[in-house]
C-alpha cells in the first residue's frame, strides 16, 4: 500500500461507534511499534555499545569509590558500620541514573530523527491512530533505558553482596532504589518524547534537553540528601509516587498534543508576536475578530462597558473555573485536616495564659498598624506574592504548584489551630481573627488557585480544534483578566479588613 492511499483512521470510527477498540487493544497495537523500535535500536552498535559498557563502567568505578570513602572514615576512626547504612544506598541511585540520562538521546529523536531520516512518513500513513503511534514510540525509548539502569544497579549491588564489604541490603530498600530508578526514568523518557514530537530537529529537541536533565538533576541531588539519612528514607516513596503522577501527566500530554499531520507538516517553529498579541487580547477583552472587523468597517470604536464586561467575559470565566475550584477548595481542606493530624504528633509549647496579656500586646501591634496605612499595603502584596508563585509555579508542574502553595497556609492554619485546641485554649479569638478578611480573601485565593491550576493543566487537554499554543495563551489571558477585575479588589478589601477591621473583633473577642 502506498502513502498515498486513503487509510481508515479508527479515532474518527470511535467518533461514531463509541470506543470499541478498547485499551487493550491500543496496548496491542502500540507493542508492533514498540517491537520494530527495540529491534532497530538493538541493532546499531553505536547505540548498544556506548550504552552497555558505560552501564558496566559506572558500578566499577562507584565500588571503586565506596571502598575508598570506607577504608578514609575506617582511619578517622569513626563507625564504620553507620557509614556503610548511610552511604552506600546512595550509589545504586546514582549508578541507575546515568545510564538513563545518557540513553535520553534515544527518547529524543523518536520523532525528528526518524522525519530527519525521511521514515516518518511511511510511519504515519500506517492505520495505527495517533495515540498508538505515540505510546508505541514511549515504550520502545523507554526500554533500554531502564534496562541499561536495572543492569548497572544489579552489577553494583552484586559486587558489594560478593566483594569486600559483604553488604547485606534490606529488600525493601532495593525495592524502593528499584521504584525510584524506574519513575526517574520514566519521567525523562516520556518528557523527551513529548519534546521530540513538537520540534522540527534533532539539534533543537538536544537543546531543549535541558529542561528535562537540570531538574532531575536537582531531585536526584535531593534524593541523595535523603537517602543518606535512614530515619527519613520513607519521604522517597512520596516522591517515587508523586514522579509516578507526572510520568502520566507528560504521557497524556503527549498523546493529546501530538498530531502526524502537524508534524509532517510543520518544517520550522516560528514566534508569531502578533498572533500570539491578537489571542490574548481578544481573550482578554472579550472582544472577537468579526466585532473588530465589523467596528472598523463601520468607523464606530468599540467602547468596553464594565457591567457588559463582567457579565459577557468575566463570569463565564469564573463559571469555567467551578471543577477546578472544587479541586482547590477540597486540596485546601485536606491540607487543614493534614495540618491539624501534624499538630497532635508535633506539638507546640503553648499554655492558656491570661487574656489580659495577650491583649495588651495585640493591641499595641494593631495600634501602630493602624496608623500606618503601609500595613494595608504590606496585607496586601503578600498574598498578591503567593498567588503570583503559585501560579508561575503552576505553569510548570501541570497546576499542581498552585494547588500546593495555595493550600500550604492553610496546612499551617490547621496545625496552629490544633494545637491551639491540644492546649485547652479558647479557639473563638483565633476563628474570629480569620472571618472579617477571610470573607474577602479567602474566595479570592480559590478563584485566583483555581485559574493558576487551569493554566498549568492546559497541556494535558488542551480544548479540540485549537492548538496548545493558543490554549495556553487563552488561558493565560483569563489569569490576567480573573486577577486584575476579580482577585485584586477582593484582596484590596480583605487587606483594608485585616488592619481596621478584624483587630477590633479579636479585642471584642478577648474581652468577653
Amino acid at each position: 500500500m502506498s502513502p498515498s492511499t486513503p487509510l481508515i483512521n479508527r479515532e474518527h470510527v470511535q467518533d461514531h461507534f463509541g470506543d470499541q477498540v478498547g485499551w487493550l487493544d491500543t496496548i496491542k497495537n502500540a507493542w508492533v511499534i514498540t517491537r520494530r523500535e527495540v529491534r532497530d535500536s538493538f541493532r546499531d552498535w553505536r547505540i548498544v555499545v556506548p550504552i552497555f559498557i558505560l552501564t558496566l563502567f559506572f558500578p566499577t568505578l562507584a565500588n571503586f569509590s565506596s571502598r575508598i570513602f570506607i577504608n578514609y572514615f575506617d582511619k578517622q576512626g569513626a563507625d564504620g558500620k553507620e557509614f556503610i547504612e548511610a552511604f552506600l544506598p546512595l550509589m545504586p541511585m546514582l549508578v541507575g541514573f546515568f545510564p538513563v540520562s545518557i540513553s535520553l538521546v534515544i527518547a529524543l529523536e523518536t520523532f525528528v530523527g526518524e522525519k530527519e531520516r525521511r521514515s516518518l512518513e511511511p510511519l504515519l500513513s500506517t492505520p495505527l491512530t495517533n495515540t498508538e503511534l505515540y505510546l508505541g514510540k514511549v515504550f520502545a525509548a523507554m526500554i533500554p533505558p531502564v534496562a541499561a539502569a536495572y543492569l548497572g544497579i544489579g552489577l553494583y549491588i552484586g559486587q558489594l553482596i560478593w566483594g569486600e564489604q559483604k553488604w547485606r541490603p534490606d529488600p525493601v530498600l532495593i525495592l524502593m532504589i528499584v521504584a525510584l530508578t524506574t519513575v526517574q526514568a520514566l519521567v525523562m523518557v516520556t518528557g523527551a518524547v513529548v519534546v521530540s514530537s513538537q520540534t522540527t530537529s534533532t539539534r533543537a529537541a538536544n537543546l531543549l534537553a535541558s529542561v528535562i536533565i537540570l531538574p532531575m538533576s536537582l531531585l536526584v541531588i535531593g534524593e541523595s540528601i535523603i537517602m543518606i539519612q535512614p530515619y527519613r528514607r520513607f519521604v522517597l516513596w512520596y516522591v517515587a509516587a508523586g514522579l509516578l503522577v507526572v510520568t502520566t501527566l507528560l504521557v497524556r500530554t503527549g498523546a493529546s498534543i501530538f498530531n502526524r499531520e502537524e508534524l509532517l507538516g510543520r518544517s520550522i517553529d516560528e514566534i508569531n508576536l502578533r498572533w500570539a498579541w491578537r489571542v490574548f487580547w481578544e481573550q482578554l477583552t472579550g472582544v472577537t475578530r468579526a466585532e473588530r472587523q465589523s467596528a472598523k468597517a463601520t468607523g464606530r470604536p468599540i467602547r468596553l462597558n464594565p457591567i457588559r464586561y463582567y457579565r459577557k467575559t468575566v463570569f463565564p470565566t469564573i463559571r469555567n473555573l467551578r471543577v477546578a475550584s472544587l479541586a482547590m477548595s477540597i486540596a485546601i481542606i485536606a491540607a487543614f485536616a493534614a495540618g491539624w493530624a501534624l499538630s497532635t504528633k508535633w506539638q507546640l509549647p503553648l499554655s492558656n495564659k491570661d487574656n489580659s496579656e495577650v491583649l495588651d500586646n495585640l493591641r499595641s501591634i494593631w495600634e501602630t498598624a493602624q496608623k500606618d496605612p503601609r500595613w494595608v499595603g504590606l496585607a496586601i502584596s503578600q498574598n498578591i506574592r503567593v498567588l503570583l508563585v503559585a501560579t508561575l509555579l503552576g505553569a510548570f508542574s501541570f497546576g499542581a504548584g498552585s494547588i500546593f502553595f495555595v493550600a500550604l497556609p492553610f496546612g499551617i492554619l490547621g496545625y496552629l489551630m490544633g494545637n491551639v485546641a491540644a492546649a485547652g485554649i479558647s479557639p473563638i479569638p483565633f476563628i474570629v481573627a480569620i472571618i472579617p478578611h477571610g470573607i474577602f480573601e479567602i474566595p479570592a485565593i480559590i478563584i485566583a488557585g483555581a485559574a493558576g491550576l487551569r493554566f498549568g493543566s492546559v497541556p494535558t487537554k488542551p480544548p479540540k480544534n485549537m492548538t496548545v499554543g493558543e490554549a495556553w495563551l487563552r488561558a493565560l489571558a483569563d489569569v490576567v483578566k480573573i486577577g486584575l477585575t476579580v482577585v485584586l479588589p477582593l484582596l484590596i478589601i480583605a487587606g483594608i479588613f485585616e488592619v481596621y477591621v478584624t483587630p477590633k473583633v479579636v479585642e471584642w473577642a478577648l474581652t468577653l
